[in-house]
């Protein structure tokens, strides 16, 4: 127990150490704080270190009271970084509100426990002015790491761990590391990298405990998920999300990934009204924009306060000069909420530590098996910091801007009505800048193509040091026991912790220059990029696999609804194939890392060639042929099985709403058909680029002689089971058919028409087949699924363009035996696609002696009806879905089919075979239009998206990007970018820029994009029928 009035604790005290060395960093003079008069209360707060200590209070007391007794227990000057946090009586974690009784907050003060924890994380922790400030700190990411808070890939984990462990047991000791890490938990998963962990503990030779926090901070506030507490919410549409807020403004994730930042510079005001959680944001002169309010739904009202709370916390911090004045009481009413943030800011902090001339307090770790090395001694900095650091300028260490630390004053933040809170623009700050609204609103980035991890904010501070830590442990090259701080960019500005380029697998930083310098050191020639395109595109089909092979059987052997004979015929077909294609992408990788010389083979000279590989392992596929002909019997017994069984055919669908199967299930198993079509493409540029003198030429040659010949053998049935599988897709994206996937039937074309009718033209889902004409609109359905409003037999049909008769541009008439239908298309080249395949289709349907015109269902026979009455109340309520996002919460919001309604255009059944051939995958820089930095990201394009991964090791994909209707191009000069190898995707006002490695991969991935977003001519109706 503390006797606050008589004898004050010191930190020593508390964490072991001897009570002589008790020095107080407290003001001179400064005592613990005075208590009203009153019965005295105990408390029981939980440390950082696990401990627990017990204060008494007065029952009058307010929480600051409390809490400064808690910094003075510790002898911690910079305690306003820390808040203490308890459960109340609706079980909702919340922050101790320093300025109401605490006896008013905390109902139960026996049976509860306050936690001492940090409050605000520093985007820099060289802020953090005090070795003991670091420590606590350190023991915050320590609790983060081992609760699953920070979320962060297995080599930062393991960095971090091992700066833990030297801390607390110092220089590496193989037996003593291990029994150390068997004994003490550090991460959920911590046995599976235990042996990544040791190897990196083993290189901190010479490191201090104080250096070990210095290098875990500095690993761990970049990662995305530093000082992230998520509060869940939905969208206006649904979508489930949480938001979080730090130094930079309010954050918007989706799982662990960040898709959104609201910098406070951009935002008006923030507040909530019952459930709904509203961020204001500030008009763009530039764009010409209104005031944006994005609404966020949460649990309750009281989820919309705790989190409004700590964004006004978090907003005064790091943004004010000083400590928010209270309003005058209003004399007859108030309205909204009083509550404003107390206690100093960060600029008054570290003015104050760094104006003030504190002693440096010794003190005993608690978890620490070494003694550290702080001594009673002056400092004149005020911090105790890693020695090389200490060496420099205050101003390389600690960099200062008006909207963290306070260069200029901005006014204060205000609370207003209904809980509303204000927020002024910081002085100096550009209100033109553009943003990135969260995916809902007007202005968003496009809806599918979420920020998986932003390379940096557009307000960051600037100045901080730059550390850059590499995956051996080491600092800029040297060893973790001396700091390199780089204290500016090349180009001569200061960097920004904040604008640094995020860490890597290897646990690196890596700048732009940096990849230049890597990639020059690379081959040229462009057969080596050639052949990397089919090691990035094996790595994928190795992935896509592992979706059959893995996930969906370990799914099916589960599920008793799936008969024995499907479970084994997909078993014994896909797993040799695979197993297989393990052993041909492990021999091109070695290949590709003896060209790039990171082996020895290059003394031989003979490694800049990829086809003798190629050859080998094509005459082993040719051994898989048997196999490969069952994917077809594999795709069919499977539909069987969805069709006999209800069980089954729901757990195909829950399969597919799984994050692993980001494709539709029946694609996953025809890509091994699929895969020999990139083989041959991959074999045909390799025999184009050779000369017929080249050692290589000879091997690619033979190799893809062998392709050809097992593609021709497997073509006809794969065209078919692509038709096949096209229309069980189209099944499940229409409702109101139910013998849509029969023999003879063929798929040729959908996409939107706007269909005449008496309240003029309505936008309708059309869907081509080789025997009728199907005409859809979307539902107000769960599942997003279109219904179906009518069909329009071919046999017999004619077509006529009807521009000048109806007065309505590219229009045209379809005339049935039965109806006649008035259509019109969005452009010329749509319309002219559509009347081209309409009468390919129509010759189709008479070469067919007895044409079915059973297509509907009995069930939506009377729809027919409605198309002219009822259908026209539909049309006005489900035309409102076209304008929402894509991303809707349904089975099948994010389909082909859902992508043409949106973006009002159409694709083929050519364009779906040209998108299986024009397969690509590799690793890309992208920005946004308004950002500074380019993040590196695992890209893969397929079924007209782009999916975004970390990195190739990735089992399933951050966010995707539909391209259909997007353009392709180059930058202009206007754009100002200054980079080699740039292409633009853009679509109204969504544009983003990525930038490849080389020539050729830029050439690679222009090409393939193309065929997404440009429909290529359909001139030739032969190649067409080819196909049927």
């Amino acid at each position: 127990m503390v006797e606050p009035a008589d004898r004050p604790s010191t930190a020593g005290q508390r964490l072991g150490a001897p009570e002589s060395f008790g020095v107080s960093t407290l003001e001179p003079g400064l005592r613990p704080p005075a208590q009203p008069p009153g019965r005295l209360v105990s408390i029981r707060v939980q440390m950082l270190d696990d401990t627990q200590e017990v204060f008494q209070i007065s029952q009058r007391s307010p929480g600051k009271v409390l809490f400064d007794l808690v910094c003075v227990h510790l002898n911690l000057s910079e305690g306003d970084y820390f808040g203490l946090e308890y459960q109340d009586h609706r079980k909702m974690t919340v922050w101790l509100d320093l300025l109401k009784p605490t006896l008013k907050q905390i109902r139960r003060p026996k049976n509860t426990i306050l936690r001492f924890v940090v409050k605000f994380f520093p985007p820099d922790h060289t802020q953090l002015l005090e070795e003991l400030t670091r420590y606590l700190f350190a023991l915050q990411i320590k609790h983060d790491l081992a609760c699953g808070h920070l979320i962060c890939n297995d080599t930062s984990a393991a960095l971090m761990v091992s700066h833990i462990i030297q801390s607390e047991i110092g220089e590496f000791d193989e037996t003593q590391s291990w029994q150390h890490l068997l004994h003490n938990k550090y991460l959920p998963d911590q046995d599976a990298i235990r042996d990544k962990i040791t190897d990196c503990h083993r290189k901190h030779v010479g490191q201090t405990p104080a250096e070990s926090d210095y290098q875990l901070l500095e690993i761990a506030r970049r990662l995305e998920m530093y000082g992230v507490r998520l509060h869940p919410a939905k969208d206006r549409e649904g979508t489930k999300l949480s938001l979080a807020v730090a130094h930079i403004g309010v954050l918007v994730f989706q799982g662990y990934t960040k898709i959104n930042a609201f910098n406070w510079s951009k935002v008006r005001k923030l507040s909530f009204k019952r459930k709904r959680f509203l961020i204001k944001l500030r008009a763009d002169p530039a764009q010409n924009a209104h005031h944006d309010t994005l609404e966020f739904a949460m649990a309750s009202r009281d989820c919309c306060k705790i989190f409004w709370k700590i964004c006004v916390e978090y907003h005064a911090f790091f943004r004010l000069f000083e400590e928010p004045k209270p309003k005058p009481k209003p004399i007859l009413f108030t309205r909204g909420s009083s509550f404003r943030f107390s206690g100093r800011t960060q600029k008054q902090i570290i003015d104050y530590v760094k104006d003030s001339e504190l002693k440096k307090v010794p003190f005993e770790r608690k978890h620490s098996k070494i003694l550290s090395n702080s001594g009673v001694q002056s400092s004149s900095f005020g911090w105790q910091v890693p020695r090389e650091v200490a060496d420099q300028p205050d101003s390389t260490r600690l960099g200062q801007r008006a909207e963290c630390n306070g260069s200029e004053e901005p006014p204060a933040a205000t609370s207003t009505t209904n809980g509303f809170h204000d927020i002024p623009a910081a002085p100096g700050s550009d209100p033109t800048q553009s943003r990135q609204n969260h995916h809902g609103t007007g202005s968003a980035p496009d809806p599918q193509f979420l920020n998986p991890e932003s390379p940096g904010s557009e307000d960051s501070p600037e100045g901080s040091p730059h550390v850059v830590v590499n995956g051996s442990g080491s600092v800029n090259g040297r060893g973790t026991g001396s700091i390199g701080v780089l204290g500016q960019s090349p180009d001569g500005r200061l960097l920004s912790p904040l604008t640094s380029p995020l860490l890597t697998d290897a646990g690196c930083v890596r700048h732009d220059d940096e990849d230049e310098a890597r990639r020059k050191k690379f081959p040229t020639d462009k057969a080596y990029f050639i052949a990397k395109e089919l090691l990035t595109t094996e790595r994928t089909y190795l992935k896509d696999l592992q979706v059959i092979t893995e996930s969906f059987q370990s799914v099916a052997g589960k599920d008793e609804a799936f008969p024995d004979s499907v479970k084994n015929l997909i078993s014994a077909s896909y797993d040799p194939v695979y197993k297989f294609h393990q052993g041909f992408l492990k021999e091109v990788e070695q290949r590709l890392a003896q060209w790039e010389g990171r082996s020895n083979a290059h003394i031989k000279g003979d490694y800049q060639r990829i086809g003798d590989v190629l050859l080998k392992n094509i005459q082993g596929l040719r051994q898989l042929t048997v196999h490969l002909q069952k994917h077809s019997e594999c795709l069919v017994e499977l539909e069987r099985a969805c069709r006999s069984s209800r069980k089954a055919e729901a757990a195909c669908r829950d399969f597919e709403q799984q994050r692993v199967c980001y494709l539709p299930l029946n694609i996953f198993l025809l890509r091994p058909l699929h895969r020999l079509l990139h083989y041959k493409l991959i074999l045909e540029r390799l025999c184009k680029h050779y000369p017929p003198t080249h050692d290589d030429f000879r091997d690619c040659r033979a190799a893809l002689a062998d392709i050809s010949e097992m593609v021709l053998q497997l073509q006809g049935a794969m065209m078919k089971m692509e038709n096949f599988q096209k229309l069980l897709e189209l099944k499940k994206d229409l409702t109101g058919i139910d013998n849509l996937a029969i023999p003879g039937r063929e798929f040729i074309r959908l996409g939107c028409l706007s269909k005449l009718s008496g309240k003029g033209l309505q936008q309708r889902m059309f869907f081509l087949f080789s025997d009728s004409l199907v005409y859809t609109s979307r539902g107000l359905t769960p599942s997003n699924q279109f219904k179906v409003h009518g069909q329009l037999p071919l046999y017999g049909m004619t077509i006529r363009e009807s521009e000048e008769e109806w007065g309505v541009p590219h229009s045209f008439t379809l005339f049935g035996q039965r109806q006649s239908v008035v259509v019109a298309a969005s452009c010329e080249s749509e319309m002219e696609r559509w009347v081209e395949d309409i009468r390919m289709a129509i010759d189709l349907a008479e070469q067919t002696s007895s044409p079915n015109t059973d297509l509907l269902s009995t069930s939506l026979s009377d729809n027919k009806l409605s198309e002219d009455g009822g259908a026209e109340l539909e049309s006005e309520e489900e035309l409102c879905g076209s304008r929402s996002s894509l991303e809707r919460q349904g089975q099948r919001g994010n389909t082909t089919v859902h992508v043409c309604w949106h973006r009002n255009t159409s694709v083929s059944m050519v364009d779906f075979s040209v998108a299986v051939e024009n397969q690509l995958s590799g690793n890309l820089l992208r920005k946004f239009k308004n950002s500074n930095g380019w993040q590196k990201l695992w890209v893969v394009f397929t079924n007209f998206s782009l999916f975004f991964y970390k990195s190739h090791q990735d089992d399933y994909p951050l966010a995707s990007l539909p391209l259909l209707g997007y353009s392709v191009t180059v930058p202009s000069e206007s754009e100002s970018i200054h980079k080699d190898y740039v292409f633009k995707l853009h679509f109204k006002s969504h544009v983003y820029y990525f930038r490849s490695e080389s020539e050729y991969t830029f050439e690679r991935w222009m090409e393939v994009i193309r065929s997404a977003t440009c429909s290529a001519s359909r001139s030739l109706p032969s190649t067409r029928k080819d196909l049927y």
